[in-house]
């Protein structure tokens, strides 16, 4: 799902504080709300659960500043509506999602005579990281390479090894993974049939 730039480090502040007061208190809200909305976004069969669960959060960042004085409730009611309209828009971004994980570019892409939007969605995403230098590829694919808690202690590690945070290596994959999404699409309306 390419997004917007991610919202400043200041209004992840505000959201944390527009959970609850208690700084401890609102870190435990956050992450319990990141694997809830991962979850509901697992459930609704939804490609990336992480990354639209950082979407989410991305969004109700850029507002929280307006929702903090209007919205009245518990504001984890906010991000689950949020959520539900980003299940919605899914489908229209489709198009141009396609799985890093398992990817090798040296490989020929495995042809599915079933189904050529495959197909093509394989090879515009070669031929994308490709174009990326060397660091942001590997960067890329290692923090798209593991699944469930071992990804969460790989992209742990990775931090440690570039010497930043997990939130910092966030926001790094995200920037590659929206220029990923940008030449997808590019590539895919160059090589689509066009429509008379």
């Amino acid at each position: 799902m390419a997004r917007n730039s991610p919202a400043p480090q200041e209004s992840f502040n505000d959201v944390l504080a527009w959970l609850d007061a208690d700084r401890e208190k609102a870190a435990v809200m956050y992450v319990q709300l990141r694997h809830d909305l991962a979850k509901i976004f697992q459930w609704n069969r939804c490609i990336d659960p992480e990354g639209l669960t950082d979407e989410v959060f991305d969004r109700v960042a850029k507002k929280v500043r307006y929702l903090i004085h209007t919205f009245e409730g518990d504001p984890r009611l906010f991000f689950y509506g949020v959520a539900r309209n980003l299940i919605k828009e899914v489908p229209k971004k489709m198009r141009t999602q396609v799985s890093l994980e398992d990817v090798d570019l040296g490989a020929a892409p495995i042809k599915d005579s079933r189904n050529e939007t495959a197909e093509l969605r394989d090879d515009c995403l070669q031929l994308c990281l490709k174009e990326l230098s060397s660091e942001r590829r590997e960067l890329i694919l290692a923090y798209y390479s593991r699944e469930k808690q071992a990804k969460i202690d790989h992209r742990t590690e990775m931090a440690r090894q570039l010497g930043i945070s997990v939130e910092t290596l966030r926001v790094k994959a995200h920037r590659i993974r929206s220029k990923l999404e940008q030449c997808m699409e590019r590539c895919l309306n160059s090589k689509s049939p066009r429509e008379d």
